[in-house]
Formats: C-alpha cells, structure tokens, sequence
C-alpha cells in the first residue's frame, strides 16, 4: 500500500487523537453506520413507494376523464334527439299527442331520460310525459302554470339566451332532484316555449359510466357545494385508512360537459393492492437489515457504556474539586499528630497564605496569632483528642498581610473508606461581618430604646389574647405603671378592637374574628381622643397591629398628652362665639337709627290713640264700640313693637349654637324683617323669591339669619354708596333648590345694583379684617363664610355685568340638604376665624 493512500492516512490521524476522543469516535462510528444504512433503505423504498403512486394517480385520471367523455357525449346525443323534438314542436310539424307519443318513446329507450314536458310561451305545460318510477311530485300535468323556483328560473334563461341550458342539481332533496335541459322553442323566429328534458342523476352515472371504471372506484357525481348527487363516495374510516397507507385518498374529480362546473364527477380509487409491504423483496431486505443494525447498534451500545462510565468518574472528580473551590467556608484537614494535610481554596483566600506554605506545617501555624499561641496549642490539644464544643469556638486568625479577623472553627473527626480515622476536618467561617452587624443592632436597639423613653407620648406593646406586657417606655410607666392595665383601658376606652382574653369561652367562635381583614402590619391606625379620669388628662391613642419579633401578633398603642390642645381648642371656640355675638351687636349698631325709627311709628300711633281717646271721652263724644276698636289698635302697634324688640333681641343674644331641623322659609321671613329696617331707612326696595316645597335644613337658624341680615345690609349700604337713582335702588333676595358637587342643596344668593367689587377686592373679600369701609373692622363676611363651611357649605361672589359695565354684584351660599353635621366643624370655622 502506498505511503499517500486514504488507509494511511487515517491511521496517522487515529493514532494523534486522545483516549477521550477515540473512544466517541468509536461509539459514532457504529452508530453513524446504522443511521446511513437506514437512510439508502428508506430512500429507496421512498422512491419506489412515489414511482408507484404516481402511476396509480395517473391511471385515476385517465380513468376519470375517460368516464366523463362517456358522459358528455351520452347527455350531448339526449340533447340532439330533444333539439329535433323541439324544431318539430317549433315548426308545428307535431300536436301534443304526437309529442306525448315520441316523448314517450324517448324516455324507453333513454333509462336516464326521466320526463319530458312540452312548456309554451305563456309557461304553461301543454304536453308532458314521465316514466312509471317518476316521483308524483316531480310530475307535470297538463295545463298547469310554472310557478317560481328553479324550472321556471331556468326557462327564463332559455329564453334570455336563445340556447339550451342545463340546470344544477344540489344534493340532499327529498325526492332527488333531477339534471334538468331547458330547449327554446321558436314558431317563424318568435319564441314559443321550451321543451324540458329531466334526467335521472343516478341514471346517468349508472348507464354512463363504463362498468370497469365503476369497478376500479368509487364514482360519484357532485354539486357545486361538493355534495354527493349521486354514486357512492369513501367512508371517512375509509378516506383516512387509504390515506395513512398511501399520503392521499387518490382521488379525481372534472367537471361534467355540458353541465359545467355545477355537475362534477369524482372518482375515488379502492386499496386494491398490497404494496411494497407485500412484496417479499421487501421482507428480506428488512431481515437483514434488522440484523445489520442489531448488530451495529450492539457495538455502539457497548461504546457508550464504556464512555459512560469515564465521563462518570471524571464527572464526578471535577464536581467534588468544583464543590471545595466553591465553598465560601474554609476547610482544613490535621492528621492524627496535628499536622496540616489538606486546605481548601476558600481556607486560602481567608488567611492570604498559599496551599504549598500551609500543607505540612506543625504547630504553630503562620495564621495563629503571636499573642494567642498558648491558648490555640490549648485548643489544638482539645481538637486532636475529640473535646472540641459541638457548636465550635471562636478565634482570631492573623492573615498573611498582618491584618486579623474573627473566625468560628467546627471540627468532626475524618473517616476513611475502611470506617478507621485517619485525622480531623476542621471548617473555619469569617465572622466578621455578622459580629459587626449584631454590634450594630445593639447599638440601634439602645438608640431607639432611649428615643422611645425620651418621648412626651406613652408607647405600649401587648399580644392579643394577653395580660403581657411586651414594651412599655418611661411615659406609660409614670401614667399606668408596669402592668397591661392602663393599656387595655385605652384601646377599650378608644374603641379599637382587641382580642378576646383566653378564659373567654364562645362556643368554638374565632377570637381574632373583627380583626381587619388586609394585611395586619400594614393597616391603618385608628386615632381617637379618650379622657382619663384618673390622670386628669386628655389624650390622643393611635393604635395599630403589628408582628411582634418572636412572631405573635401584637398591638402597638401610642397615647398622646392633648390636654392643653383642647383647652386652647375650647377658648378658641369661646372667643368664635364673642366674635359672632359682637359682630350682630356692631350690625345693629350700625342699624340703631333705623331701629330707632322703626319704633317710633307704633309708639307715635299709639301715643296719638291715647290723646285721642283722652280728648273724645272728656268731651264725651265716643261710645263704647269706637272706645274698644281704638284700644285695639293700640293693642296692635304695642304688639308690633314688641315684636321689633323682641327680634332684634333674639337676633344679638349670645347663644350657644342650636343645629334643629328648620324651616327655610321661616328663616328668611325673620331675616328679612330684620334688614327690612335698614334698607327702608335707605329707601332700597327688597325684593325675595322662596321656592315652594323646600326642605327642612339641620342648621342653627339665628347664624344663617345672621348671614342673610349681614349680606342684605352690605347690598344696601352698596347702593346707597353708588347714588343710584330710585328705580335701581332694589336688592333681590333669592332662595331656591340646586344640585352641588351631586349631592341636593338650598341656594340663597343676594342681588344689588351697586357699583360691584374691584378684582383685587374679590380676591381679598373674605379675609379678617380685610374692609372697604372707614369704619368697618372686617369680620363680617369673613364669619359669614365661617357659618357657612360650618354647615358644610360654600359662599361665592361675582359682579353682574350689563356687556362691558358692572351694574351689581351677588353674594350667594349654598347648605347641603343632610340630615348630619359633623358637631365640631362649626367649632373649627370658629377658630379658623
């Protein structure tokens, strides 16, 4: 053999690679053999499997096309032979019993032939003839009119197109419906009806169809929908059988001529042969290639074992060396007269010294501290005749830089295969950082320990379902002492659920049920404000779920001293109220010569009465009936003035605030006698609209007629300020239902013709002590916005504009229909203003 040669070549090759890669090309080798084997036995049965259904696809369409030419010219040479009836019928070389009589024998000798029926030009059937077997309905007698549907459809096309034409059968009818030929008729050109032909479907697959083509397949005639007319077609078991054999049903379908593509013809062919499976070629060539391939497959199972079992082992080595490099905790083995055999990287990495320079060492070791040597030959000793701690112990360890660190050492005596020991393992962990971590937490515990003992609030710590006290700071301790009473008197005082105490039995009810239900360190606490009888002091309790650090569910209370807030809060409110009841006093102050004058015309009247009276019954000349209508008008302006008193008394009385249900309309009416005085005084019409059915307001009636007096005396003093002539000296009192912010309310607004407000008035309008006027002190409208909010309300103003000029201004307020009011809100409009 020559040096060049391919064998030589592979040798040489062979002979370079590794163990490793010899032993996989060997277990591919065997297994690459059986894989082409395979594949040229495949390929060619493949091949010769395709060449055999090609053939067998071509036969089925030849086959097919030849049973349709039989067809076409069967239903061709029917429609010759009707052609001729219907030029004889056309030319009136025949009546109707000459037509019934060759029609009839027409459809004798034509088994397809069904019925042919002679139709005139008016679509009535002169002349008809049907076989024995026609079903009646599909009869047509004479005399009869076409109605709409598919025959008279069709004539109408024969008509329109001047030619024959075929009609499209559509399976499933009940009876089946039959292939229809529509023939024209013509008398001297002019159209004269059709002569219609109608054929069995089944008639013609039968008598058209050559016998060894029926044989060979399963023929069936189709609609344009591709339902079967006629003729048997496959089962689905059969059509998915055939299909898994051969890769398709080897089928064929072509139009049937004339018809078209609404008439198809199918052919399906029959499993008729046995294939290459029945070939005993076939079955040889399969043995001996089973037995090839056992064979080979023999050799290469054997391969793999073998490399199975090597990549096992160098596997394993290489996970346990991945495992020791890996490990964060450093491991050190002695033998039994303490001298180092074995470290591992992470032991390396922590003392900075290699494995060469520790492997071999003897007491003492480089990493042992100069200064610890008498106690680590102590702790050596222990380890070396097995009274180490289980839990290990702590020691400080010298780098190779100089630097130390604190480590935890573990040790376990090292067992060999034979179950003798053979030395001790000894792991080592870095606790540096966790010691510096505790060190940090203790220091955080005692700074949050004396920020907690430091706060002016209490801070308690309880389980649910415990009398234990788990933290209390110094507040708590000097208000309740060391115990859980103080505690549960302030969640049970606050209102804030707590768990039942364990003697509670409920019959196997869940004591944490009424707890909330989201997640319990995260819900939101509840503040209340308690007061103490014992402490004499009000305070704030917050109060909250919590995890306690060993996991018990735990509720934390924080209870804050506000005992100066309420009273600051009380005096707040006090001076709200002098504030009020000296704002009505400066308003009727400011009214007093109005008021002035509005009592002196009932006292005028009634002095005159008296005089009067006192003249006539000296002079005697009254009687008793004039007597007693005099003394009853003086009765009346008394009463009136005592009503004038008696309302502005009520009006500049200082009051405690009174919310009842009161009636809008009774509020106003005292409202407006009340500014009715100044506004006469300053000769201004008051104008005021009520709407009717209005509802009751929870409000305190004296602060809402305080806002509407304060609004209508402003309006006045407005128009009077502007000069404005006496017919635009008017002020419109309005009160109506509105919807605000969704939700019903009663809006009162006050109209004026005054000069309106400059913008930077309205900006500034309900400011205390914010005032156009020389003599005003500002506080108003500022209260008036106050009684508003108070009662959940808002006030607005806004000039009136007539295009570009102002000719008014107007106040308006709006109380929302409730039927609750918070009780301190008006307290807090208080103190806000």
């Amino acid at each position: 053999m020559i040096e060049g040669s391919p064998l030589k070549w592979w040798q040489r090759w062979w002979r370079r690679q590794t163990p490793g890669r010899q032993d996989r090309v060997a277990m591919l080798a065997p297994l690459g053999a059986v894989l082409l084997f395979l594949a040229a036995i495949v390929a060619a049965f493949g091949y010769l499997r395709l060449e055999e259904h090609e053939r067998e696809l071509e036969s089925v369409r030849r086959d097919v096309e030849y049973a349709q030419q039989r067809l076409r010219l069967r239903l061709l040479e029917r429609q010759e032979q009707l052609m001729r009836l219907a030029r004889d019928a056309g030319n009136r070389e025949i009546d109707a019993a000459e037509f019934t009589s060759r029609a009839e024998s027409l459809v004798s000798q034509n088994p397809e032939l069904q019925v042919i029926s002679w139709i005139d030009d008016r679509r009535a059937i002169r002349a008809s003839y049907a076989a024995p077997s026609v079903h009646p309905s599909q009869q047509h007698p004479v005399g009869d009119v076409l109605r709409p549907g598919d025959i008279e459809t069709h004539y109408a096309l024969a008509r329109e197109l001047r030619q024959p034409v075929f009609s499209q059968p559509a399976a499933g009818a009940e009876p089946p419906n039959m292939l229809q030929l529509h023939i024209p008729l013509y008398d001297q050109g002019l159209f004269a009806g059709v002569v219609l032909g109608e054929f069995s479907v089944d008639g013609l697959l039968r008598y058209g169809v050559p016998p060894e083509v029926n044989f060979r397949y399963a023929v069936s005639l189709l609609d344009d929908k591709r339902g079967v007319i006629a003729g048997s077609a496959l089962t689905e078991r059969e059509a998915e059988g055939l299909r898994a054999w051969t890769g398709d049903t080897r089928e064929f379908e072509v139009p049937v001529s004339p018809v078209g593509n609404g008439l198809l013809l199918r052919a399906q062919a029959y499993r008729t042969s046995q294939g290459l499976v029945g070939n005993g070629l076939f079955w040889m060539v399969a043995a001996l290639s089973v037995l090839t391939s056992w064979m080979l497959i023999g050799t290469w199972r054997h391969t793999r074992r073998r490399l199975q079992a090597q990549q096992a082992l160098v596997a394993e080595t290489n996970f346990r060396r991945a495992m020791e490099n890996s490990m964060l905790t450093g491991m050190r083995v002695l033998d039994l007269q303490g001298r180092i055999t074995y470290v591992n990287a992470a032991f390396c990495a922590m003392t900075g010294w290699s494995e060469e320079e520790l492997v071999g060492q003897k007491p003492p070791f480089p990493y042992w501290l100069e200064t610890d040597h008498e106690l680590m030959n102590e702790r050596l000793e222990e380890e070396i005749h097995g009274r180490s701690l289980p839990g290990g112990f702590q020691v400080r360890v010298k780098r190779k830089n100089g630097s130390v660190f604190n480590a935890r050492l573990y040790v376990s005596p090292l067992i060999d295969a034979k179950g003798q020991q053979t030395g001790w393992m000894t792991s080592m962990t870095d606790i540096t950082e966790p010691t510096r971590i505790r060190e940090q937490l203790s220091a955080s515990y005692e700074r949050f320990t004396t920020v907690l003992e430091a706060l002016d609030a209490s801070v308690s710590v309880a389980p649910l379902g415990s009398e234990e006290l788990l933290f209390a700071n110094k507040m708590y301790r000097s208000w309740f002492g060391s115990d859980t009473v103080g505690h549960l008197h302030m969640v049970a005082q606050a209102g804030v659920p707590a768990a039942q105490t364990p003697e509670a039995d409920f019959d196997d009810v869940d004591p944490l049920a009424g707890l909330p239900v989201d997640t319990l360190t995260t819900a939101q606490p509840a503040n209340n404000e308690i007061f103490i009888h014992e402490l004499g002091k009000w305070l704030e309790v917050r109060s909250r779920y919590l995890t306690w650090v060993d996991g018990r569910l735990a509720q934390l209370v924080i209870a804050t001293d506000i005992t100066p807030r309420r009273d600051a809060e009380e005096q707040a409110a006090a001076q709200a109220d002098r504030a009020q009841s000296a704002s009505r006093l400066i308003t009727m102050g400011e009214m007093a010569s109005s008021v002035a004058h509005e009592l002196n015309q009932p006292l005028t009247a009634i002095s005159n009465y008296c005089n009067g009276m006192a003249s006539r019954i000296r002079n005697q000349q009254i009687d008793e009936e004039a007597l007693l209508g005099a003394l009853e008008k003086t009765a009346k302006q008394a009463q009136r003035a005592g009503q004038i008193i008696q309302r502005i008394r009520s009006f500049v009385k200082r009051s405690e605030p009174n919310r009842t249900l009161s009636d809008v309309s009774a509020m106003v009416s005292e409202a407006v006698e009340l500014a009715g005085i100044e506004l006469r005084r300053r000769n201004v019409r008051l104008n005021h609209y009520v709407a009717a059915r209005l509802p009751k307001l929870m409000v305190d009636p004296i602060l809402i007629e305080q806002v509407l007096v304060n609004l209508m005396k402003n309006a006045a003093e407005s128009i009077d300020a502007a000069e404005r002539p006496a017919s635009h000296r008017s002020v419109e009192l309005r009160v109506v239902p509105k919807v605000m912010e969704g939700h019903p309310a009663v809006e009162f607004s006050v109209q004026d013709t005054g000069t309106g407000l400059a913008p930077e008035v309205l900006e500034r309008l309900f400011e205390a002590f914010f005032s156009t006027k020389r003599e005003g002190m500002g506080i108003g409208l500022n209260l008036c916005r106050s009684i508003v909010e108070s009662h959940r309300g808002r006030v607005h103003a806004e000039n009136l504009y007539n295009g570009t000029d102002v000719v008014g201004c107007r106040f308006s307020f709006w109380i929302p229909v409730s039927g609750a009011i918070d009780p301190t809100a008006i307290d807090e409009a208080k103190v806000s203003a």
